[in-house]
């Protein structure tokens, strides 16, 4: 049993997942914060159809990276499914179809909750989670996957849930999207340094190929010091001082700035691992702060 699980597990690019969880987290904690009351059927209803989305889009990456032939025996990158010959391409296909549709089932819920707006939300995120690698413009090959993130994983994430929570959009729920997607992103373009020697042999044109491994650092330093800055931004629309818990990670932000410009090659990977632990120690601390 353990032998047949653990292909979809290295497939599910678990430390990807807080990338789906964090949003609803704050998306949910501001919608409190605001309200002081939350419906926990629509609370799991977005959590389940968020992880299913990213869980579809992480399964057809790792399809058509294999068939792209992006994900090389000299990858520094974890191991992938398809690749390693743990998972075979049908096999994965089903893996896609089934999450999708299993989305869409709880997203017909959704829909009934907040309108016909969900149907578009639902359905860009998982044609862009398709397009990330796939199509005749994939977004991942052509410097556009930092965009896509920050919008897809912060902005719309966010904004999305707390409209659920309050059939309402607010400034605030915008800042706490660009808090969240700041953060995700920054796990993208470490991968994307990481990778940027062989993307380079692939075609895959990531924004590190495009201008640079020092842009890409520089970019990175600003995506994990600019939650901090929204933070203020935050505090002027809301009003409430707990969500200054935040600055307690500041100094993990240090730490991880000053990793991305001495770390080369595999050690990469755990800059990576700590960048997935940052947004969840982020996202915790000003879910906390928004709910306390």
């Amino acid at each position: 049993m353990f032998s047949k699980i653990m292909p979809w597990v290295i497939a599910s690019r678990v430390k990807t997942l807080p990338a789906a969880v964090c949003p609803v987290l704050i998306g949910t904690a501001l919608a409190f914060n605001q309200k002081e009351q939350i419906n926990f059927l629509i609370f799991f209803s977005i959590l389940f159809a968020s992880i299913l989305i990213q869980l579809g889009t992480n399964f057809s990456n790792d399809l058509s990276d294999f068939i792209k032939g992006t994900d090389t025996d000299d990858r520094l990158g974890p191991k992938r499914a398809a690749q390693s010959g743990l998972l075979s391409v049908n096999h994965l296909k089903m893996g896609v179809l089934i999450s999708f549709f299993l989305s869409i089932l709880i997203g017909i819920y959704l829909v009934f909750v907040g309108g016909y707006v969900i149907v578009v939300i639902g359905l860009l995120s998982i044609v862009s989670g398709i397009l990330y690698t796939e199509g005749p413009y994939p977004l991942g090959y052509n410097g556009l996957g930092d965009l896509f993130v920050f919008i897809f994983f912060g902005i719309i994430a966010v904004m999305g849930t707390f409209y659920l929570h309050t059939l309402n959009i607010s400034f605030s729920s915008f800042i706490c999207g660009c808090i969240v997607g700041s953060i995700s992103t920054a796990i993208i373009v470490v991968n994307n340094i990481r990778d940027a020697k062989t993307d380079i042999k692939t075609g895959k044109k990531t924004l590190a190929v495009k201008f640079g491994i020092p842009f890409s650092q520089i970019e990175y330093s600003i995506l994990i010091t600019l939650p901090f800055v929204l933070v203020i931004f935050l505090f002027y629309e809301i009003n409430d001082l707990g969500i200054f818990l935040t600055f307690f990670s500041f100094p993990i932000a240090i730490n991880l700035i000053n990793r991305i410009f001495i770390d080369k090659g595999l050690a990469l990977n755990e800059v990576l691992a700590k960048t997935a632990r940052f947004l969840v120690a982020f996202s915790l601390l000003l879910f906390l702060g928004l709910i306390l």
